[in-house]
């Protein structure tokens, strides 16, 4: 080959190498939540972060309301590689790890405090370990809501007896124990579903954050709401292992910064959003009725046990730990 040939073939083959270096590293995140929820909002602000931090090196595309798999699903795609990340509710587990739904008895971790010291806690290890024991690495943990609002269309839900024979969306198999302790008839499924449900009659009750039930539009097909700290609950983040491993050093740093970040941020960011929520709900004709202390010591006596009892069934190994770490922070 003439020289001159030999030249441009290497600075073709160098132009191409630097081109195909520059691709930036690709984290997609597969979520269920609609693009107004507050969990939407911060994690745009971490994909932003982690492209500052890594100068463009690490690009997060970010797939909500279920684009990429249904919620079920995000386990399964992220630990066979399918996809590189995902979002979960902590409770969506379910028996997979059942001591990730500690956060749902009732009442039991609703002190803001407490939820501020649980990113840097042993309850937040114990629970990542558990994490990597069933193949996927533990990102970030997203404080998502501590206020839970019990929404219906007929009559408002604020006394125990309110709840008899009530159908109404159930979260899982262990806080339906709390539902079916004050008379209701739980039927647990996707937030993405409970809308439909409550405007054809198959349920007369919703049951969610109050974030969501705005961003949801329940005040379209619901008069009544009851708000008070009865769940807790976070969105956590997890990668693909091997993906994972194979990041550059720097840009594992960068993205473990970026989660902090937005764990620290998802306190204010999700608080805020509530009060917000609330608001918006009764600008929409929504009527709010916010729990009395004592409401909320009269639930918490009906609702805790049971809830308590059926989570230590189904954590036999680290139930009693994980209540035992939670109770110190």
């Amino acid at each position: 080959m003439p020289r001159t040939l030999r030249f441009l073939a290497a600075a073709a083959a160098f132009a191409f190498g630097s081109v195909a270096a520059a691709q930036p590293v690709v984290m997609r995140v597969s979520h269920q939540v609609p693009p107004a929820h507050h969990m939407t909002k911060l994690l745009e602000a971490f994909a932003a972060d982690v492209k500052a931090r890594t100068n463009g090196g690490v690009e997060v595309q970010l797939y909500g309301s279920e684009q990429l798999a249904k919620a079920a699903e995000n386990f399964p795609q992220v630990a066979r590689g399918n996809i590189e990340a995902a979002m979960s509710v902590n409770f969506q587990w379910g028996t997979t790890i059942p001591e990730m739904s500690a956060t749902l008895i009732p009442y039991a971790m609703s002190d803001l405090e407490r939820i501020k010291r649980f990113p840097a806690s042993e309850a937040r290890k114990f629970l990542d370990q558990k994490l990597a024991q069933r193949g996927v690495h533990s990102v970030a943990w997203l404080y998502i809501t501590r206020e839970t609002i019990i929404t219906s269309s007929k009559r408002p839900i604020i006394a125990l007896e309110d709840f008899k024979g009530v159908k109404i969306r159930g979260l899982n198999t262990m806080t339906d124990n709390a539902l079916t302790a004050v008379g209701a008839a739980p039927s647990a499924m996707p937030g993405s579903e409970v809308y439909q449900a409550l405007q054809s009659g198959v349920l007369d009750a919703g049951l969610t954050d109050v974030s969501a039930a705005y961003s949801r539009k329940y005040f379209e097909v619901q008069k009544y709401g009851t708000v008070g700290p009865i769940f807790t609950i976070y969105f956590h983040m997890f990668a693909n292992p091997a993906w994972w491993a194979k990041l550059k050093p720097e840009h594992r740093q960068a993205i473990e910064a970026a989660a902090a970040k937005s764990e620290a941020d998802a306190i204010g960011v999700t608080e805020a959003t509530a009060a917000a929520a609330i608001r918006d709900l009764q600008a929409r004709g929504m009527t709010i009725h916010l729990q009395t202390p004592q409401e909320q010591a009269t639930w918490r006596a009906a609702m805790e046990k049971p809830v308590r009892d059926a989570f230590l069934q189904t954590a036999p190994e680290g139930g009693a730990k994980i209540i035992e770490l939670l109770g110190k922070l």
